[in-house]
């Protein structure tokens, strides 16, 4: 009896990697061949169409074939470490991240891009409000949490389009996802420097916009006064959405 707990764990172990793999491993014995061919045909459907609703986009980039081939391989070479399907696709986007090679180039940036906008959907925190008669070059600031500055070498954007390049850009593309206050996430282009100001203010919150133009500035090898003109600009454009608002003071 002591060996049951083992020999069940075995045969389970068996039957998912058959599931997974079913070409490269072979089902275990005794299994009714009908009844294991539903199951595979459950497992894998049920990934592809889950990850066919959450990346659209590279689906239609890859085609069918090239999709369904890339799915299986994720299904037999990834073990997940969530039991969430709603945690899956960031997996999926690592495990891209993670490949030496990919059927497009373009294609780990894509699913990090779609990702991003069911992730910032579902993620729980609260948007900062509007603020009003401040100075965002004077005030210390903050990043909203539902505001990301995203870089990418592919024009994310229009990849899928009937205008997408066949080789990335000179300059990388730079996108600002958000969520408003009415719950819909939104994209707008944005210059790779604006992206590197979001970014500082993020990672560094409590200095003033003058002092993250002037660092950018410097960084970049810039003029400062003209960054300066042009950044106060900006940084009110953000302010106003409420993709920045001011660091409140400690009490």
């Amino acid at each position: 009896m002591t060996d049951a707990p083992c020999r069940l764990h075995a045969q389970q172990q068996a039957f998912t990697a058959h599931l997974r793999d079913p070409e490269r491993v072979a089902a275990p014995a005794g299994l009714d061949p009908r009844r294991l061919g539903v199951y595979r045909r459950l497992v894998f459907n049920n990934l592809l169409g889950l990850l066919g609703n959450g990346f659209p986009v590279c689906a239609r980039l890859l085609g069918e074939g090239a999709w369904t081939t890339l799915v299986r391989h994720f299904l037999a070479g990834h073990r997940a470490r969530t039991p969430l399907f709603t945690e899956l696709a960031a997996e999926f986007v690592q495990w891209l991240q993670d490949q030496p090679t990919l059927p497009h180039p373009a294609l780990a940036e894509l699913a990090h891009y779609e990702w991003a906008e069911t992730a910032l959907y579902q993620l729980a925190a609260n948007p900062l409000p509007v603020a009003t008669g401040t100075d965002p070059l004077d005030a210390p600031l903050q990043r909203s949490p539902l505001a990301w500055p995203l870089l990418y070498h592919w024009p994310v954007h229009r990849l899928g389009s009937a205008d997408a390049p066949a080789q990335p850009p000179t300059d990388p593309t730079g996108l600002l996802v958000r969520r408003d206050a009415d719950g819909h996430v939104r994209f707008a282009a944005i210059s790779p420097l604006a992206a590197h100001l979001l970014e500082r203010i993020g990672q560094q919150p409590g200095q003033t916009g003058r002092a993250h133009l002037q660092a950018l500035a410097q960084a970049h090898g810039l003029p400062i006064d003209a960054l300066l003109a042009d950044g106060a600009t900006l940084l009110q454009q953000f302010l106003d959405v409420a993709v920045i608002g001011p660091l409140p003071l400690p009490a």
